[in-house]
């Protein structure tokens, strides 16, 4: 096949097949460093090793390569003809979580196989993926607002049974991967914006009502709206016979202005009523985290001690750092998780500045090689799954390294190739496979197999 391609399209494939080398290169690179900081994190301060942490990582980081090269190897074009079934798949596996799973720090996420356990909602953000593409692909025909609506409706089912878990961290990445796929797929700016405005509007109204007594510690009348559920069932009575209103006189009039209109108090009624079922279904120190990013010195040696540990680890690494194996804070084990969800705080320890630039290079450069692939591949299906995944992987980084750096709340998200787990690793793993299929066959032509 190479030979009979034209002599300018051998040379950028002969470029490109290097270029994906080293997208190879700087994932097996977070992974190396990985497992030397899982390796770090299991010494305590008299320098004895107390967990076999790292073993496991390595283990899984081989199994995970394997997995990787065979995707990489696989037509990805095949799973467009099993969407539904994909889908159907994802469903079944969240249910039988929910139903059959371990609860594992307040959460029945994972099923457990003897002494090993895996996280389906981690390997499900996958099947999300090739069948949201895949919904994608055979739906530009449709009228955006249809398009829109069935693709929210999509959405909602795996995420509203990962919240019930209840898993917050997990159920958080679906909405990135959602709207970067939306996004790329034309669907109308104005669509996702309400989106995230619903979405963003819902968190606020669980938070506020904590925050008015955790905090602020003193009543505030607006909040009554939140705090005071007669009060709260008739605002969001009024607010929906209003968006009624608006929508027969857009029926009636023909005017956008009702549209608008519409879409606003709706936005509001539906996040007064998703805010009393998050209230329900989240765990209070899930609602905790939230509030102790505003402030961690309210619950200082609760929910607030992961943000001012981590601080103070990240801020003792300076710009050199203080050497491999030489962290206080984490061989003081000061740092809960540390091998997990703050695994770059130790990295930022022991390597400093320079250490955690290394770490933001690689990334980067794993971005744009994903953006890259988007820009070049000449199939729909594989253009859709590339968005879907980049936007995992950005959510990922920025909401785990801010997270650690105390400028985003603690949500449990793992820092992609070099936090410790099987699950997340694999899933990273299982991604760039993927990605590695779709730029090989970039410029191929060939229908859906």
């Amino acid at each position: 096949l190479h030979r009979s391609l034209p002599r300018g399209t051998r040379d950028a494939w002969r470029a490109d097949s290097v270029f994906d080398v080293f997208l190879v290169l700087c994932v097996l690179l977070l992974v190396t460093m990985g497992i030397f900081f899982i390796y770090s994190s299991s010494f305590n301060a008299s320098g004895v090793s107390v967990s076999k942490e790292y073993i496991k990582q390595i283990i899984w980081a081989s199994t995970g390569l394997g997995m990787m090269a065979f995707v990489a190897i696989f037509d990805y074009r095949f799973f467009y003809h099993h969407a539904r079934k994909i889908y159907a798949l994802m469903i079944g596996l969240l249910v039988f979580t929910l139903i059959f799973g371990k609860h594992v720090k307040g959460a029945r996420s994972w099923l457990g196989f003897g002494g090993l356990g895996i996280q389906p909602a981690e390997f499900c953000k996958i099947l999300f993926i090739l069948s949201f593409a895949c919904f994608l692909e055979r739906t530009t025909s449709l009228p955006p607002r249809k398009r829109f609506i069935e693709a929210t409706l999509i959405l909602v089912v795996p995420m509203g049974l990962i919240l019930l878990q209840p898993d917050l961290g997990t159920s958080s990445v679906y909405i990135p991967i959602f709207l970067a796929m939306c996004f790329i797929a034309n669907i109308p700016l104005v669509y996702l914006l309400i989106l995230v405005s619903a979405g963003s509007l819902m968190i606020i109204f669980t938070v506020l009502p904590i925050w008015e007594s955790e905090i602020f510690k003193s009543s505030i009348p607006v909040l009554q709206i939140l705090t005071n559920m007669k009060l709260r069932f008739l605002v969001t009575t009024v607010l929906a016979f209003v968006m009624i209103l608006a929508l027969l006189a857009r029926m009636f009039f023909r005017n956008r202005y009702y549209t608008w209109l519409a879409c606003i108090f709706g936005v509001f009624v539906f996040a007064l009523l998703a805010s009393v079922a998050a209230g329900k279904v989240l765990k209070p120190y899930q609602i905790s985290r939230l509030i102790v990013f505003i402030d961690p010195s309210i619950d200082s040696r609760g929910s607030g001690w992961n943000i001012i540990q981590s601080k103070i680890t990240i801020g003792s690494g300076r710009l050199f750092g203080q050497g491999f194996l030489q962290g206080p804070q984490s061989h003081g084990k000061f740092l809960p998780e540390q091998s997990t969800d703050f695994i770059f705080s130790i990295l930022a320890e022991e390597l400093g500045f320079v250490g955690c630039c290394v770490v933001f290079v690689l990334y980067f450069l794993i971005l744009i090689r994903i953006l890259y692939i988007i820009r070049s591949t000449t199939n729909d299906y594989g253009y859709y799954i590339s968005a879907g995944i980049l936007g995992m992987l950005f959510f990922h980084f920025v909401v785990n390294v801010g997270m650690v750096m105390g400028i985003m709340p603690i949500t449990g998200i793992p820092l992609l190739f070099l936090s410790y787990g099987g699950s997340s690793l694999w899933t990273a793993m299982i991604c760039i496979g993927l990605l590695i299929s779709i730029s090989t066959r970039r410029l191929d032509f060939q229908e859906m197999i």
